[in-house]
């Protein structure tokens, strides 16, 4: 028997594109509406299921599985758009908790250190002799892969430096330790018997406090010193081809704690960023006749316009906190352990990865609707009296974020 009538279509027509819902927009191109999503997520799951999405974005469908009560796991390569989804998702969790409904704490983990350990691994059957060619081949490759992302060439004849990038020597922190105060103290010691003045030390991360003295320290013995963060970008060889991977410049964080009693407030004091991606002058004398641009040049943020000719540029970054998007803080870290689980000898075991989770027990970020940015905590209440280390996360307009611990005692 033949069916007559019109075909089911596979299209919705009563969901409009984002732009209708103007006040979800975040400025991600592909940007799906909540409606829609909560369509797909109602008709595919139910309450205290996973939702996952693996290219999250701006973190429209993780947003719409909280509402939902729906757990939910998110990863995306952006920095950007993992700072955008965790503003977003924290939106949501006030807006749920001012509703007086139920929601989940969240933790965002950086899986890009983990693929370091690919360079470490040494094949444990190998002979002693084969184990120690295997290190030096797998070291060897690891500083050509940085120098390569950094556009910088190999040099050997320069100890304790691994290249050159134009007049400056470049230094390559270690693969699974922190760039130390002892080590740059080093370098500049290297630098002045080579009489080299410019130094660019690249890093997964560096020891906390080692900016701003030891950059001005420096400076007063001739040497000029870039630190850089190596990005988890260097990976991706495809970044790599497609002059994708940004270095950016390790920042410092200056913060004040208010202790009354067995209270204690934060005060955002300063935060100092030294990025430089642009020669001001250069870009300048390249620009077209009438053009504009934006440009970072020696920590500061311009907007470049040209007009017949005649180039003028206004500052942006006015004030220090112009630079922060999101600032929280951990009222007590190093209290949760960061721990994995392994498999070894076919048995599985929980391990110490010898860090700590940054619990956000306190924020204060920039919206679109609210571009004002709290610079003085709430109070929190210590339950005993004792010593603390407090952890204060800044995360800036890229979406790099700096961290900063003390320790107080209440």
């Amino acid at each position: 028997m033949e069916l007559s009538g019109k075909k089911l279509e596979d299209w919705w027509i009563d969901i409009w594109s984002c732009d209708r819902y103007r006040t979800e927009l975040l400025g991600y191109p592909t940007q799906k509406p909540e409606a829609l999503l909560e369509r797909i997520i109602k008709a595919s799951s139910n309450e205290n299921d996973i939702v996952a999405d693996f290219f999250c974005g701006s973190g429209s469908t993780l947003a719409v599985a909280e509402k939902l009560g729906r757990k939910w796991i998110g990863c995306d390569l952006g920095r950007f758009g993992i700072h955008t989804t965790r503003k977003r998702l924290i939106n949501v969790q006030r807006e749920l908790k001012q509703d007086n409904k139920p929601y989940r704490s969240f933790e965002i983990l950086n899986l890009g250190k983990y693929e370091r350990q690919y360079y470490l691994g040494i094949n444990p059957n190998l002979s002693e002799e084969d184990k120690q060619k295997q290190s030096t081949q797998k070291h060897n490759e690891y500083i050509s892969l940085i120098l390569s992302a950094y556009k910088a060439e190999k040099v050997e004849q320069l100890p304790p430096f691994h290249g050159k990038r134009g007049a400056n020597v470049v230094f390559i922190g270690n693969i699974d330790s922190p760039v130390t105060k002892l080590q740059v103290n080093e370098i500049i010691k290297k630098c002045q018997e080579m009489r080299i003045s410019q130094v660019d030390i690249l890093g997964f991360e560096f020891e906390m406090g080692l900016v701003p003295e030891i950059i001005d320290e420096a400076k007063l013995k001739g040497v000029t010193l870039n630190l850089k963060y190596i990005p988890k970008d260097v990976f991706d060889r495809r970044a790599i081809e497609k002059g994708q991977v940004k270095f950016y410049d390790v920042a410092y964080i200056d913060f004040k704690p208010h202790i009354e009693g067995n209270s204690v407030q934060i005060e955002l004091k300063d935060y100092g960023s030294f990025y430089t991606q642009d020669d001001l002058n250069q870009v300048i004398d390249n620009m077209k006749k009438n053009d504009n641009k934006i440009i970072i040049d020696n920590g500061q943020i311009f907007k470049v316009i040209t007009k017949d000719g005649i180039a003028t540029h206004e500052l942006l970054t006015k004030n220090w906190h112009d630079w922060v998007d999101y600032w929280s803080i951990d009222f007590d870290f190093e209290s949760k352990k960061e721990i994995i689980k392994i498999v070894e000898d076919a048995d599985e075991k929980e391990v110490w990865t010898g860090n700590y989770v940054f619990e956000n027990e306190w924020q204060s970020f920039r919206t679109k609707k609210d571009n004002k940015l709290e610079l003085t905590s709430s109070k929190h209440i210590y339950s005993k009296n004792g010593k603390y280390k407090i952890a204060v996360k800044v995360i800036d307009i890229f979406g790099n974020d700096t961290t900063k611990v003390i320790e107080v005692n209440i």
